[in-house]
């Protein structure tokens, strides 16, 4: 007779079943028991409260993790909202630092101008560096006054502390200022405290040599230089820097104006000086005549009216006629 073969699946089963019938009785009676109202029954929970809690801290240890892992993770959620915070105000800090030092900066340099000591003959209009558009001058930079506001050609300019160049060319409401850095330039000056006369010559640097020094061997490094006026256009006594001696030998001389940042220059008014009427006279070749022989361009124009001298604007001209062309010399 064939043996019959059960499963484990029909032992389990039943098995299943009793455990879960004991646990609804079992919840059932901890329902009922924990809806008793009675001292006793009171007193019962509290002892079973008292025997099972405690043994349970275990299984409400992996609870208590989570719990804290939740918070912890909030917490840092809120820190890195705040950092982002702070970062975008130290970007709005730094953009107001910036702009605190360039205002500090330019203060600075106008309080350089209004303490800037001149002689009482001269006065003076402060102009604003524009961006150049390019020039025969190679060193040259654009101011927001021209003859609308009396300048003239020629005229001196300085920033806070030295002289800076001359006006070569003015406009209607623009005019240029060829640095005396330029290799165009050359300005008569007075090595102090010697007296030595010399010519400061622009070779494109930032130190330009001195030329035709007349006794080398009385002027030190660290002297003076200030304009002399020699040529009749730039008044005399605007400082220009200091003498040094470089490797190769030469004397030169380091600037007192700071050539890197120029902002405001100050236009000095100089109508006492000789006035530049005819700028292209001072480029223009000699004209030949029938005869052979050479002649300027003022005997070529045939007479015309000698400049005033003084401080009258309109009779010597407007910036504009006095021509964009003027040099340097």
């Amino acid at each position: 007779m064939a043996r019959k073969h059960t499963s484990p699946e029909e032992f389990s089963r039943p098995l299943r079943r009793l455990l879960v019938s004991l646990a609804v009785l079992l919840l059932l009676g901890l329902f009922l028991l924990w809806r008793i109202d009675s001292p006793r029954v009171e007193r019962f929970r509290a002892a079973m409260v008292d025997a099972v809690v405690p043994n349970l801290d275990w299984a409400l240890r992996p609870v208590t993790l989570a719990t804290g892992m939740v918070e912890d993770f909030q917490s840092y959620t809120r820190i890195y909202e705040q950092n982002q915070e702070l970062k975008r105000e130290l970007q709005q800090m730094k953009a107001w630092k910036e702009a605190a030092l360039q205002l500090e900066q330019k203060n600075a340099r106008l309080l350089d101008l209004n303490n800037v000591r001149l002689d009482p003959k001269l006065t003076h209009v402060t102009g604003v560096v524009m961006a150049d558009s390019g020039s025969p001058f190679r060193q040259s930079v654009l101011l927001n006054v021209g003859a609308r506001d009396g300048i003239r050609d020629g005229w001196a300019t300085m920033d806070g502390i030295g002289f800076v160049g001359r006006i070569a060319g003015v406009g209607e409401r623009s005019s240029r200022v060829i640095l005396v850095t330029d290799s165009n330039s050359r300005i008569p000056v007075t090595i102090q405290p010697s007296g030595q006369q010399a010519i400061l010559s622009g070779d494109n640097s930032s130190a330009p040599p001195l030329d035709f020094i007349e006794d080398t061997d009385a002027v030190q490094p660290g002297d003076r230089v200030v304009t002399s006026g020699d040529d009749g256009v730039l008044p005399a006594g605007l400082l220009v820097g200091q003498v040094v001696l470089t490797a190769d030998k030469r004397l030169r001389v380091i600037l007192a104006a700071d050539y890197q940042r120029l902002e405001f220059l100050r236009v000095l008014r100089s109508h006492t000086l000789t006035p530049i009427t005819d700028p292209g006279a001072l480029v223009a070749p000699p004209i030949s005549r029938p005869d052979g022989s050479a002649a300027t361009a003022e005997e070529e124009a045939g007479s015309q009216p000698a400049a005033t001298e003084g401080g009258n604007v309109d009779a010597v001209g407007s910036g504009a006629q006095e021509g964009a062309g003027g040099t340097d010399g």
